[in-house]
């Protein structure tokens, strides 16, 4: 049985998230233990790290700085042994080098990019459009080939909810985009890791089925 953390440290839909993820490796007929938790020690020995995130990016950050040597555990987990690594929505930002949601704030570089408040063109009738974007969205997928995306293609759709965006150095790191006046990063990845924009807790059949992808894949 394979142990997935989903790391507690006070910002995420944890229980939503839980319950995708017990959904979602029932179904594959995956044995899982899912477990919300802060605790290193079962970081250190987990099989898959989840990092959730919801509301500023700067307060997202201080909320893993808070929990004494997650940072450190991230860093050996997921950068030095390449445990397979899901960042959802701030979980994902925080992957990008830097914020700027009202001051810079340092993240973890991990992917090339910085994230930006989202500035999207206005309606074909002139109506600005709404900032945060928030709703369902269709996905346009660039990294049709990653093993995450299997079984996900142009026009799945999936809940967003943010004003920020990550904006990348390199297209090569962009997996799924989402078009709101304007192409928005929905979904990173390289080597071992991965993050999406949009919550697939929230994202019904297309949250469900990357989910069992990220539980399957073996980087």
């Amino acid at each position: 049985m394979q142990t997935i953390a989903i790391i507690d440290y006070g910002s995420g839909n944890l229980r939503s998230a839980a319950k995708a993820f017990e959904r979602s490796s029932r179904e594959a007929g995956v044995a899982a233990d899912i477990q919300v938790t802060d605790d290193l020690g079962i970081i250190a020995r987990a099989d898959r790290i989840v990092l959730p995130g919801v509301g500023a990016f700067g307060d997202c950050r201080d909320g893993v700085e808070r929990v004494q040597g997650l940072r450190e555990t991230l860093e050996a987990r997921v950068i030095r042994e390449a445990v397979p690594f899901l960042g959802i929505c701030v979980g994902m930002q925080l992957m990008a080098r830097a914020g700027f949601e009202h001051l810079t704030t340092e993240g973890f570089g991990w992917i090339d990019g910085e994230v930006h408040r989202i500035e999207p063109a206005d309606e074909d009738d002139g109506r600005q459009r709404k900032v945060p974007h928030m709703g369902w969205n269709v996905l346009s997928v660039q990294g049709g080939h990653h093993p995450v995306l299997a079984g996900l293609e142009d026009g799945h759709h999936a809940y967003f909810v943010h004003s920020y965006a990550m904006r990348l150095e390199t297209a090569d790191q962009q997996l799924a985009t989402v078009d709101y006046g304007g192409p928005i990063c929905a979904m990173v990845g390289r080597d071992n890791m991965i993050g999406t924009q949009f919550h697939p807790e929230k994202s019904q059949a297309t949250g469900l089925r990357l989910i069992a992808n990220f539980i399957g894949w073996t980087p």
